[in-house]
């Protein structure tokens, strides 16, 4: 129950790499046999990210996970383009490869404006609108939350970018393969991914990059990826991305509908069983996958604690931040109390879980619930 977080290896995606790990030893940059043929895996696994999203094969460019892609998208960009301006347009909720960056960014003289967001966690095009300023070069807004799953209008925002010509990046790790996506309808840019996220392997992503758009690289010193970020390619891994985006394109309609009635009937059968329960995000408008909760007067530590001695793993938000005590940024700023945002619960599905699964945590899950509430405080039943 924690997909958001990472997915299991497909087992087609495995046999894909399998050649690769065995048998094809070559450094793709070499221009021997062994060579080629390790280049001409490439090339194809290019191709296969590239058709996924309706882009050309040489607007692919892989990179080692989706927080590089995040990085070299934004922090290579404002590089490379800091002769006409210095202005960049987020949001409060961005995935911290985000933010990050864009903080990193303000420490060497660039200004960033976080927009706020409503109560579904979610941003308007008027606002990006009213946020352009004459200095603005870059918009990064993601396409899909990863801890509530609300799903941006980046077609709306793409096309005011387009008119305005300023460069649109969406981080869309959380929904490649989960929704549809094709970067010319939509006018992006850039548009991050990640392998992991979509039964593939960990370790690597890809960033796309539209003809014309310019980017500094972040990693120098060989001529891989047309300059854009050298270092000798992880084959295995890029043969997995092309093998996992490939599939999961191809699937994702059933996919889609499958995982959307379990999330329903999940959603549906917590908010019935426990009192007090708040669902995070918005009700339609959301990832196919995700169940975002808050429950109140206990803390989302000990529900995955518990959780997890009954054998499920959750998770209270990002996994990225996990080590941290302090409650999700993304809540906080769609408007949730501190303490009703320290008792949050995200569980999210994929296309690998069944029934029984859901069935199995809403028999768990109020038991969990009703025991912490007993030793809760805060709770009066």
């Amino acid at each position: 129950m924690d997909n958001a977080a990472t997915t299991a290896l497909s087992g087609e995606v495995l046999n894909a790499m399998m050649p690769v790990m065995t048998e094809c030893f070559g450094n793709a940059s070499s221009i021997h046999a062994y060579g080629r043929e390790a280049a001409a895996y490439v090339e194809k696994a290019r191709a296969q990210v590239a058709a996924a999203i309706g882009a050309a094969p040489s607007e692919i460019v892989f990179t080692g996970s989706g927080t590089e892609a995040d990085n070299l998208a934004i922090h290579g960009y404002a590089l490379r383009n800091k002769k006409r301006g210095n202005h960049i347009i987020t949001t409060t909720v961005e995935h911290h490869a985000v933010l990050h960056t864009c903080e990193a960014l303000e420490k060497q003289g660039y200004e960033v404006t976080y927009l706020p967001v409503d109560e579904y966690g979610l941003v308007t095009k008027e606002q990006v609108e009213a946020a352009i300023k004459e200095n603005t070069i870059l918009v990064s807004i993601m396409f899909a939350n990863n801890e509530v799953g609300s799903i941006m209008p980046i077609e709306e925002i793409g096309k005011l970018c387009r008119e305005r010509k300023i460069a649109f990046h969406t981080d869309a790790v959380q929904a490649v393969c989960h929704v549809p996506i094709d970067v010319n309808a939509m006018n992006i840019d850039m548009l991050s991914i990640s392998a992991h996220k979509i039964h593939g392997p960990k370790g690597v992503g890809a960033l796309y990059v539209r003809k014309g758009i310019l980017i500094e690289p972040l990693i120098v010193g060989g001529a891989q990826e047309k300059r854009k970020r050298a270092g000798t390619e992880n084959v295995a891994g890029i043969v997995g991305l092309g093998a996992a985006i490939e599939i999961g394109v191809r699937e994702m309609p059933n996919a889609m509908a499958k995982v959307k009635a379990l999330r329903d009937r999940l959603i549906d059968g917590i908010l019935s069983a426990i009192p007090e329960v708040k669902l995070n995000g918005h009700r339609e408008n959301r990832l196919p996958g995700n169940v975002n909760v808050s429950i109140r007067y206990i803390e989302g530590e000990a529900i995955l604690l518990m959780l997890d001695i009954n054998g499920i793993a959750a998770s209270s938000g990002s996994a990225c931040t996990s080590g941290s005590l302090d409650p999700s940024h993304v809540l906080l700023s769609m408007g949730i109390p501190h303490e009703i945002a320290h008792g949050s619960l995200r569980l999210s599905l994929s296309d690998y879980n069944t029934d029984e699964d859901v069935d199995y945590v809403l028999s768990k899950l109020p038991e969990v619930v009703a025991k912490l509430r007993k030793m809760s405080p805060l709770y009066n039943g």
